[in-house]
């Protein structure tokens, strides 16, 4: 009875010690994570009115930024 008590833990033992050798070690590579992207709807929603600050033209509702600002006509008009 005490012989197969030994081998009974002694075959548990083998096995987790298996189970951490087979265990992946190796430190987690981080995510890349991808920008989100703006549904239509939202982008209408969020576009700057005249006068707002813009770093380019797709963030103005005119669709026109000079000087880092939405404008409401273009220079030659």
């Amino acid at each position: 009875m005490h012989c197969r008590k030994m081998m009974a833990v002694l075959l548990l033992c083998s096995l987790l010690l298996s189970q951490t050798l087979c265990a992946s070690l190796r430190p987690q590579q981080p995510r890349l994570t991808r920008q989100r992207r703006m549904t239509p709807f939202w982008r209408g929603v969020s576009l700057r009115p005249v006068g707002a600050s813009c770093r380019d033209s797709s963030e103005c509702i005119t669709m026109l930024c000079r000087k880092n600002r939405c404008f409401l006509r273009t220079a030659s008009e």
